[in-house]
């Protein structure tokens, strides 16, 4: 069973526009993409480049993810003439499973987190590191870091990003449910501390995943400035996803 929840949030301008985050939902496989709002005018937005390139993982999933989204980047690369380093971007969460496994792939901070005995999280947490090390206070900064060795990575027009993707692989037999989140969830447990991760998965069972979304952005309403959690927006897109695993 496989339960979805989203909700856009507003631009840098506090004024409210389409989501730029997206989900793909197939028999044996998800994906969950946010697009990184662009700099300036001259690019296409996040949501823009997340759309197409949740087109292209349709298409390849549920092959073996790094593979899958290696091909999905070129393929949208060389269908617009994108260029490494002048490119909108976006995160990428990826979910697929068979009778015996679960193999789960992020790329930049949309986290995957497994339930079983216990929660198991696999997030790359490599442009958070550099945010609270102060290293990306302008776009300058952003794109001299960006799918750079000691930067960050993330899905844009290079395919060898796929290579720094993180991984992991759990018997299925193990899991009783994943959830795929973008940062606009998330930040309830990372900055916030609204919950845990076992606590939002037993929120999203009781009352379905938009309660999880609801705590959100109710903490945010609160904090409307941004007074005790500082943020670029009032309200990040939101993306949440629950895969309950029954038998194979």
């Amino acid at each position: 069973m496989i339960h979805v929840a989203e909700r856009p949030g507003v631009g840098l301008d506090g004024r409210p526009r389409p989501s730029e985050d997206r989900v793909v939902v197939l028999d044996r496989a998800v994906a969950v993409l946010d697009g990184a709002t662009s700099a300036g005018p001259d690019q296409p937005s996040g949501g823009w480049y997340a759309e197409r390139l949740a087109a292209q993982l349709e298409r390849e999933l549920p092959g073996d993810l790094r593979p899958a989204l290696a091909r999905a980047i070129a393929a949208v690369a060389r269908e617009h003439g994108l260029r490494p380093g002048s490119s909108p971007s976006s995160t990428v969460a990826m979910l697929r499973w068979d009778d015996d496994r679960v193999d789960a792939l992020v790329l930049a901070d949309s986290p995957i987190v497994a339930f079983g005995q216990s929660a198991d999280v696999l997030a790359d947490d490599r442009l958070a590191t550099l945010r609270r090390a102060g290293r990306l206070r302008t776009q300058q900064a952003v794109r001299a870091l960006r799918n750079r060795p000691g930067g960050f990575w993330v899905a844009e027009a290079d395919p060898s990003a796929a290579d720094h993707a993180l991984t992991r692989s759990w018997p299925r037999a193990a899991l009783d449910a994943v959830l795929l989140a973008t940062d606009g969830v998330s930040c309830g447990v990372d900055d916030y501390g609204l919950f845990t991760w076992p606590e939002a998965l037993r929120l999203a069972r009781a009352r379905g995943v938009d309660a999880v979304l609801d705590t959100v952005r109710a903490a945010e309403d609160g904090d409307p400035d941004g007074t005790r959690w500082p943020r670029a927006k009032r309200h990040d897109d939101q993306a949440l996803v629950l895969v309950e695993f029954g038998r194979p």
